[in-house]
Order: C-alpha cells, then structure tokens, then sequence
C-alpha cells in the first residue's frame, strides 16, 4: 500500500518538532528554551499535533541504549545502516534526522542508489554513462531501459554516446546524450544546468525545449521558467568543494546545512554578510570554524547536531550584558 508524500508545509512542521526535541535531548534546553517550545506548540494546532507525534516517537524508542546508538552513529555507511536497521532507528541521538527520514516518501527508502547527509558518491555505469550524487539524494535506475528517475537530492550527470539516457522526475523529463548536466530537486521545483553538449526538455506543461552549454532552467509544475545562464562554480560539489563568490552569509548557510546532519541556525541580522572562497565539505565543522575566523561571529554548539552562530560579541558588549 502507497502512502502520499507530505505536502512542503507538513514537513517544515515535522522538522520544526524534531529540532525541538533535538534540544530537549541534548540537556542544554535554557528556561527561555522551554517557554519558546511552548509558544511555538501554543501558536498552531499542527505544531502541537507533530509535538505529540515527536513525543510517541521517542517513547517507542526510549529503550535503545545510548552507546550503542553513540557508535551506531559514528559507523561507516554500510555497518551504520546494518546498525540501524538492528537498532531500529536512531531518535535517541539523533530524532531529528531521524524523524526527517520517516517522512520521506517510501520510494526513496527503497532507491537503487542513494547518498546520506554530507555523502557524495559516482557511479561508473554501461556505455561510459558516469553518474554522480550529491549529499542526502537517491534515484532509481534502469540501464536495459536507459532510464533513471531522480527521487531526490542532486545529481551530475555525464552521457558520451548518442544513445540517449532518460531522465525522469517529478515536473518533466530529461533527455541526455552526447552531453553532460546537473539536476537538482528540491521541494517545489527543478533546477536543470547543461554543463556541456544540449539536452531535450519534456515538461509537464508547456512546449518542449533544447537547453545548451552554460544554460539553465527551473521546472516546476506549471512547466518551464525562462532560460539562463550559471554560475559553473555551482558544481564543486562534484570535486567535494563548496564556493561562494559575494555571497549572503545566510544563503551559504542554507546550502552548507544540506552537508550537516542535525540542527543549523544563525541570528536573521548575519544574513547579510559577506561570503568569498572554497571550502571543502568533508569537514564541516572547519568551515564553520573558518567563518568564525573571517566574519564578525561566533559558533555555538550545543552538541555536534545542534549548533547556533550568533553575532560576535564586542568587549563592551560583552560588560553591558
């Protein structure tokens, strides 16, 4: 039996109810921590129902010991997921990774081939295809029928040959030969770069078009948005390299917390800032350290998952306190 991937705004929710509980668990919830867990919960009927879901969550899973679960967690992939499945699950540590993973649709469970938060990975496939997925993505694949359907995440994408390999996903279809592209779903859209050669468009709605080198489109539902250029330093991800040129501290933060698992917040006031450089995303918590060191803030970490950068503090800042 099927079951109906929650909408955009369910799963905000779902995450929001998580984080909570991922502060609760950490035992460095403050006074005002729990009197803005209340507000929150107060403040919309969905908020208290996705509480009490956190709260039947947890109870289920109050037995597993925390060692385990510690070692568990800091396993490779395969031993990790052979862990979690004995274990199942991984609340105790980790609930808001894990109640973001009950949440997701059951095909992506069930990928042919999948990454996890942080993970990149590439495939070698028939005909010279290469194959590369982003952090936290899963696709499915068919090479006798020359399809692949991205389910989620990101991925690149290389064909040599002239004998296409389908794309499928949610807002159109993607034909490929003899070119290489970058594809990135996210929860309302699609977003398809040619890095080199031209690809065919199908989409839902609307006519179909030819994409180009350095071009770019965004897919959504209504159909296709207009054709652009890119920025090609949107792709170290694929050489485990994430850039920034200018760029608003607090969209380089949304794209960095795609990296981490757990918790990743920062005060609305350091959006603004300034970000320039290369960063290499098998360390995140060097970046963050880095940040630390270039722009006016400070780190704070309430445990590895959950961490919070607020606005340095000055020395007579810190006396007026």
């Amino acid at each position: 039996m099927s079951r109906t991937a929650p909408s955009h705004d369910e799963r905000d929710v779902v995450r929001q109810a998580a984080q909570w509980l991922a502060l609760l668990e950490s035992g460095d919830a403050s006074e005002a921590d729990q009197r803005q867990l209340q507000h929150w919960r107060d403040s919309d009927g969905r908020h208290e129902r996705a509480w009490q879901k956190a709260q039947q969550l947890r109870q289920r899973f109050s037995g597993l010991p925390t060692k385990l679960a510690m070692a568990t967690l800091d396993r490779p992939d395969h031993a990790r997921r052979a862990a979690l499945k004995r274990a199942l699950g991984l609340a105790i540590v980790a609930p808001a990774a894990w109640l973001a993973w009950r949440e997701l649709p059951i095909d992506v469970w069930r990928a042919d081939l999948q990454t996890a938060t942080g993970e990149q990975k590439r495939w070698n496939l028939a005909d010279g295809i290469v194959l590369q997925l982003n952090t936290a993505s899963a696709a499915n694949i068919d090479m006798t029928a020359r399809r692949l359907t991205l389910l989620r995440g990101e991925m690149a994408l290389k064909v040599p040959g002239m004998s296409p390999l389908i794309v499928d996903g949610p807002y159109g279809r993607i034909v490929v030969s003899q070119s290489e592209a970058c594809v990135r779903l996210d929860d309302d859209r699609c977003r398809v770069q040619v890095v080199n050669g031209s690809v065919q468009l199908q989409p839902l709605n609307g006519p179909v078009l030819t994409l180009r080198s350095g071009e770019q489109v965004i897919l959504q539902r209504s159909g296709a948005g207009a054709v652009s250029s890119f920025d090609a330093s949107l792709h170290g991800w694929r050489d485990g390299v994430l850039s920034a040129q200018n760029q608003p501290l607090g969209h380089f933060l949304r794209e960095l917390g795609r990296y981490r698992a757990g918790v990743l917040r920062w005060e609305p006031a350091l959006e603004a800032l300034r970000v320039t450089g290369s960063f290499r995303l098998d360390n995140t918590d060097r970046i963050l350290a880095l940040l630390a060191a270039t722009l006016p803030v400070e780190v704070h970490s309430r445990t590895r998952y959950w961490v919070t950068i607020v606005p340095r503090q000055t020395p007579s800042t810190k006396n007026n306190a």
